[in-house]
């Protein structure tokens, strides 16, 4: 992910929340009016990576039944427009002046769409944008770029009455095809797995036509999906529930649908927390998810967690608010409103730089995050403060972020507040790590610990770092400034950096002209 530097921002580049085009959009709401689901949620801050200010859902089911009655479902309907009432209110509420609500599938194939369009207008004031499936496509796609700028490969989104896939690769969307794959659908297709497996590779045959996908990442949207996934946490024993990036290999997730096929939903539902409405979709999308996987010979299916509702909001921002790291721009955020010293952060990175001379551009990046985040949670309990940070850090709404990429930074900033992660509550995800990972998380910590009390102004006109690694040798450079603030505090915890770094230690004095 490049960014655009300047003189005065280093690395981290000049910060956007208070450029106009950025500052539109802090508070967005929207509204996807599905199949299955109709939820509103409003994005808040002007951060490139979302913030959920508000979100909720409600399961109308307006979709169901669709294919044989050509209608929405009457009980649905009702629900739904209840539901966008409400909405409409909480917006007015929430000082937001306009709601974007989007209808797909159900709303554009039932003869009664365009009479529901025009109820809830006149009800409450909202116009539905009906959006065909190529439109439903991109925007998906697009949702997945907020979360993952990087994406190369298929994007998936099923909702109830159709599935859109779509080619992204180099920040953009490519080809796209809608399909009437949806559960609700093939509810009303065959009665047998066999003849619905059938159906499936016809379409996707011709879908595998036009996208020419083979081998590539297919990225999971929508909640289906997401079920199936979390299912497979739980059959794998997966320490982290975080949906967001999680990372499956076909024979992997295949056995999951082998698993999910012979056992008890109702058991499954309790088990996850999945609701009865929902579930009772999974057993189909299942049935597609395999057919997926043998007619696109996928390298890897992740998921996403962001798909049209994210895709709008990113349909808004200006294009240098894209170009940004997701990662950084939450932790800058993070940090501009819950640190002590907004900003220090950027200087503590500079400070510890030295430490990591070989370190790839992802592992700065997750460098530069801690470093930001690193004084995030000051506020909570002194004895709790350790795991807050792993907590916030491992469960936080965050794209741009590895399951192992978590874990890492919230084993780094847990070793900012405490030597040792010995007996700790979090120790399952540790195995997320690697030996030599664990090790760099830890002397990240302590190195965050160590320049955070050395100086809480700026480390660099307190001294300077010299590591010489082959060698195993760790120098600090005094200033006059930093000869006054080098107490015991700060010396012990030097040493503790050192010891992890398995260092011999001097001190030696800077010459203040080079500060």
């Amino acid at each position: 992910m490049t960014e655009d530097h300047d003189d005065d921002h280093g690395p981290f580049g000049r910060p956007l929340f208070d450029d106009p085009s950025a500052r539109a959009l802090s508070r967005v709401g929207v509204v996807d009016v599905g199949s299955n689901s109709v939820r509103m949620v409003v994005f808040d801050g002007a951060a490139r990576a979302p913030a959920y200010f508000y979100n909720e859902k409600l399961m109308c089911g307006l979709g169901k039944g669709l294919a044989e009655t050509g209608r929405l479902n009457p009980e649905g309907r009702r629900r739904a427009l209840v539901a966008l009432k409400r909405f409409s209110l909480l917006a007015k509420g929430m000082g937001i002046d306009t709601l974007t609500v989007v209808g797909t599938a159900a709303a554009r194939e039932a003869a009664d769409g365009p009479a529901f369009q025009a109820e809830v207008l006149e009800q409450t004031g909202l116009k539905i944008w009906v959006v065909d499936g190529d439109e439903e496509a991109r925007l998906s796609a697009q949702g997945v770029l907020v979360g993952w700028p990087d994406a190369k490969g298929i994007v998936c989104d099923i909702g109830g009455n159709s599935m859109e896939l779509a080619r992204i690769g180099n920040g953009t969307v490519g080809q796209r095809v809608s399909t009437p794959l949806g559960p609700f659908r093939l509810q009303q297709v065959a009665d047998t797995p066999k003849k619905r497996a059938a159906h499936i590779d016809r379409i996707l045959k011709d879908c595998q036509a036009q996208l020419g996908s083979e081998g590539e990442r297919i990225y999971l949207v929508g909640g289906s999906w997401r079920v199936i996934a979390r299912l497979d946490m739980e059959r794998r024993n997966y320490p982290l529930t975080v949906l967001h990036e999680y990372r499956m290999q076909p024979k992997d997730l295949l056995e999951t649908l082998d698993w999910i096929a012979a056992s008890d939903l109702a058991a499954l539902r309790s088990k996850t927390g999945t609701s009865s409405e929902r579930m009772e979709l999974v057993p189909l999308a299942c049935e597609v998810l395999r057919e997926l996987i043998k007619m696109l010979k996928p390298s890897e299916i992740d998921i996403s967690a962001f798909g049209i509702r994210e895709g709008l909001l990113y349909e808004q921002m200006p294009e240098k608010l894209r170009a940004r790291d997701p990662l950084i721009e939450a932790a800058r955020m993070a940090e501009k409103i819950s640190s002590r010293i907004p900003g220090f952060g950027k200087k503590l990175y500079e400070f510890l730089l030295p430490l990591f001379p070989e370190a790839s551009a992802e592992r700065l990046r997750l460098i530069k995050a801690a470093c930001l985040l690193h004084d995030t949670t000051w506020r909570a309990h002194p004895d709790y403060r350790a795991e807050a940070c792993f907590d916030n850090a491992t469960r936080a709404n965050l794209g741009g972020l590895d399951h192992p990429g978590r874990v890492f930074l919230g084993l780094a900033l847990l070793h900012r507040y405490k030597n040792s992660r010995a007996g700790s509550r979090m120790e399952p995800l540790f195995r997320l790590l690697n030996e030599e990972e664990l090790l760099d998380a830890e002397i990240l910590g302590k190195a965050m610990r160590f320049g955070a009390t050395f100086s809480v102004g700026d480390p660099q006109r307190a001294g300077r770092l010299v590591w010489q690694p082959k060698k195993r040798q760790l120098d600090l450079e005094l200033t006059e400034e930093g000869r006054g603030l080098y107490g015991e505090v700060v010396e012990a915890r030097f040493a503790a950096l050192a010891q992890v770094l398995k260092a011999q230690t001097s001190l030696g004095v800077m010459d203040d002209a080079a500060v």
